[in-house]
């Protein structure tokens, strides 16, 4: 049967491939953004972020610990790319979100499965993103278009021993023309793979978009489905799991990171499945990849390479960088 060797966490937000002098642009957005998600689970413009915000945060906004967590980023990336290089699964199954990049409003599942025959990376038009996220496109996508190895007997198999544990799991061999991975799987790729091939199995949950993200428990349930899934395969295979998004943000909300973080090192399903939804939203929404990993590595321990919260403005603003490997 198929046994899971290894698993993978890492965050992909565009202030990991963008070099502090562009951290400033990040903060224009954030500026005109009026509904940012505070730690209080409530949506703010910046200004009312910035009456709620800790003024002790202004301390840890300066070009020098910018550059001094840039750089601490940089060295995590680097850690996880070599731990999935040596340990060399025969299969990756990639748990991330799609951020309207490959599903809108008129499709929307909550959970999918992709099992194509090849898993396409497709150059976004970059002169209609802002200059900061444009700066940062290199990380998601090549500069022309690259078909990657999907194991798709495996991807079938899941679906079907997910649908035989009742989850209502949608599936997808085609994405509509001109549509490639979004930017959780092509982060993987490009940041931590190094565009190397290996065979994927693609799994997408709607984090993000109300009114159909899966709780944390069932994102939890899912990961444990995933993995009895895996294990119920005839071949013989190693195969690696690996999360990618959150942990907080558009706000850094180290309290509830502290949490997650403590959770998944010490097995705490419980804690997982609790986590309060009405913080579980924009970037911080990500954090339900992470949840569903926990659940199909549970037998594995997690290790944390490092936790990096990147504050980029006095009101809190920022993106709270994760990366572990289970073994």
């Amino acid at each position: 049967m198929a046994r899971i060797v290894l698993g993978l966490g890492t965050s992909h937000s565009p202030m990991l491939s963008t070099t502090p002098d562009i951290w400033p642009q990040h903060v224009e957005r954030d500026l005109r953004n009026k509904a940012l998600w505070g730690i209080d689970g409530q949506t703010h413009d910046y200004e009312e972020l910035l009456s709620l915000a800790d003024p002790s945060i202004a301390k840890e906004v300066s070009p020098e610990k910018w550059q001094t967590r840039y750089d601490a980023c940089q060295k995590a990336i680097a850690g996880v790319g070599e731990i999935l290089a040596k340990a060399a699964p025969d299969v990756l199954l990639m748990i991330g979100d799609d951020q309207k990049e490959v599903f809108n409003e008129d499709n929307m599942p909550a959970m999918l499965v992709y099992w194509g025959d090849n898993f396409m990376s497709i150059p976004r038009d970059r002169s209609r993103m802002p200059p900061s996220i444009a700066a940062a496109a290199w990380a998601n996508e090549f500069e022309a278009e690259r078909a990657f190895p999907v194991a798709t007997s495996m991807g079938q198999h899941i679906i079907e021993s997910l649908i035989d544990q009742d989850f209502d799991v949608a599936h997808s061999r085609h994405f509509a023309p001109g549509r490639g991975m979004g930017h959780a799987f092509g982060f993987v790729y490009r940041r931590i793979m190094d565009g190397k091939a290996m065979p994927v199995i693609p799994v997408m949950l709607n984090t993000y978009y109300p009114p159909n993200q899966p709780t944390p428990g069932r994102s939890y349930n899912l990961g444990k489905a995933l993995r009895q899934a895996i294990e119920s395969w005839d071949e013989d295979l190693r195969v690696g799991v690996v999360a990618s998004g959150g942990l907080s943000h558009f706000v850094v909300d180290e309290e509830l990171d502290d949490g997650v973080i403590k959770a998944l090192r010490e097995k705490d399903e419980a804690h997982l499945r609790a986590l309060p939804r009405n913080r579980l939203n924009s970037g911080t929404s990500e954090t339900r990849n992470w949840i569903a990993a926990a659940g199909a590595l549970e037998e594995l321990d997690m290790e944390l390479i490092d936790y990096v919260p990147c504050y980029r403005s006095p009101a809190g603003t920022g993106c709270a960088m994760a990366f572990a490997y289970w073994q």
